[in-house]
């Protein structure tokens, strides 16, 4: 059974490619079902109305709407990097063709807008050490691409 409440990601043209280059970046991800147009339209019989796939466990739709309606940064997908390593690669590979913004922010090539975010980062700018904290967060706002290191090293300066 499909889950309940599932976010809709509307495309030009581009649904079913971007659902594969998302579940190519993440493990316990696939491709669930792509379902056609039909006769009745109103795209044309046979292209690809509807991915619906999973990244991380979470289940989305990937809609090929045309070109009415675009992302803005109104909307993201935020993921909870374990690491630097991992901060890197999806740093990377979601960026490639696409832009890089402020703390942790970038959007993909489709446009999509996404927060990279180690969770390392989020428990030091609101830590219990309020200066720390304080220090951590004046850190992050510099920084296009989160680095862990860095972070903590303004949470731990004296």
């Amino acid at each position: 059974m499909a889950q309940k409440v599932r976010t809709c990601l509307w495309f030009d043209h581009e649904a079913e490619e971007a659902a594969n280059f998302y579940v190519s970046l993440f493990p316990n991800s696939r491709i669930v079902d792509i379902a056609h147009y039909n006769e009745a339209g109103p795209g044309k019989p046979g292209s690809v109305l509807m991915v619906t796939f999973q990244l991380a466990g979470v289940e989305y739709l990937a809609l090929n709407g045309g070109p009415i309606f675009k992302f803005t940064e109104a909307i993201s997908i935020s993921v909870d990097c374990v690491d630097q390593a991992e901060v890197d690669r999806l740093w990377e590979k979601l960026g490639e063709g696409g832009s890089y913004s402020r703390c942790g922010w970038l959007k993909d090539r489709y446009g999509l807008s996404w927060q990279i975010a180690p969770s390392r980062v989020v428990e030091l700018i609101s830590g219990p050490d309020k200066a720390g904290a304080k220090r951590a967060m004046e850190a992050m706002m510099t920084m296009a691409k989160l680095d862990i290191a860095a972070v903590e090293a303004a949470y731990n300066a004296c």
